[in-house]
């Protein structure tokens, strides 16, 4: 009786994929981080030492904050509390926005070191808008920079940077609420970070929740999967803003940027947040920074506008929020920020100045 061996059957050309395929599967974003790193080693030795301590002193003060937001996250979703969590804070929404804002204006997150946060809490289905009124007020004040400024600037200036950091969080979350009951941001995490184990969430739609979610394969393979796919997204992401915020700091000083606008005239303040939104100002540098270009003569106004729009949001904050959040979150994410620090600076200017 003769053998029958089975062949597995060859691939044509057309079935295999082609290099634009594989260039596709490639991790552009680590891609790019390797690169910077490759051309600072290159170049500039010394400077891609001090920015991958930069990035590792990042981490070394996120990293609680990074496992909890993500294995959090993770979970609500194993455990199906997410569609819990959503209901009341859908069923109290004006009292979350304002809690959210009140509790982001003294959390001690800068605007990259909030985005894990963010993830953590849209992905665990709490809604924008109390997402979004933590979010922007978070960078601005905490308590630590609160005492700080208080020694450097004196009370007035301190707490009116506190008052707008609240109130920019309600204006934030309110208005986000106000949008969203008109159909707006339905759902706005990318598909990168929503659809990650979507065939296995769809088995677990309607059931109850489940405390001891690792008896149950499907759903411990789901907050598996949660954890992974989240985790490795925020941090090759976050890895890539750090690396980028520690060239800004090194070759774009923000005491540079301030004295172009240290001067007293009315165009002052909506240049200040131009100039702060995509630069990035460390909460904590920005203190003597500001206060030495505030002795030379630079008006509260551009000074206040300056910190926050610094603060709120930045060039690498921003390509964190781009890979994570849709397009119209994301614009509604900058305008907020711009228009925060412009009404902030017209604010300060009229009761400080």
């Amino acid at each position: 009786m003769s053998e029958t061996i089975l062949t597995p059957p060859l691939q044509t050309s057309a079935e295999r994929p082609g290099i634009l395929d594989r260039l596709k599967r490639i991790d552009r974003v680590l891609v790019v981080t390797l690169g910077v790193l490759a051309v600072l080693a290159a170049f500039s030795r010394d400077q891609a030492g001090t920015s991958v301590l930069f990035v590792a002193n990042a981490y070394a003060f996120i990293a609680p904050f990074f496992l909890l937001s993500v294995l959090a996250a993770a979970w609500t979703k194993g455990t199906g509390l997410d569609r819990q969590i959503a209901r009341a804070f859908d069923s109290r929404p004006m009292t979350a926005v304002f809690l959210a804002a009140l509790f982001g204006a003294f959390s001690p997150f800068c605007s990259c070191g909030v985005v894990p946060i963010i993830a953590g809490l849209l992905g665990a289905g709490v809604p924008l808008a109390p997402v979004m009124a933590f979010w922007i007020a978070s960078p601005l004040m905490d308590p630590q920079i609160f005492l700080l400024m208080a020694a450097v600037f004196g009370l007035p200036f301190t707490v009116f940077k506190a008052a707008a950091a609240v109130a920019m969080g309600l204006g934030a979350g309110y208005g986000t609420h106000a949008l969203v009951n008109r159909g707006a941001f339905a759902d706005p995490l990318k598909g990168a970070v929503t659809t990650c184990c979507a065939a296995r969430r769809k088995v677990l739609e309607g059931a109850p929740v489940e405390w001891g979610f690792w008896r149950d394969p499907e759903r411990l393979a789901l907050f598996r999967g949660e954890s992974w796919v989240t985790g490795w997204f925020l941090f090759k992401w976050l890895t890539l803003a750090f690396l980028i915020e520690s060239l800004m700091v090194a070759y774009i000083p923000a005491d540079q940027v301030g004295r172009f606008l240290g001067g007293g005239e009315w165009w002052t303040i909506p240049a200040a947040v131009a100039v702060g939104v995509p630069a990035y100002l460390n909460g904590f540098a920005a203190i003597p920074t500001v206060d030495g270009l505030m002795d030379l003569g630079m008006a509260p106004g551009p000074a206040m506008a300056f910190m926050i729009a610094g603060g709120v949001t930045s060039i690498p904050a921003a390509m964190a929020v781009w890979a994570l959040v849709k397009r119209e979150t994301f614009a509604w994410y900058i305008v907020l920020g711009l228009t925060g620090s412009l009404l902030a600076g017209l604010g300060a200017q009229a009761v400080l100045g």
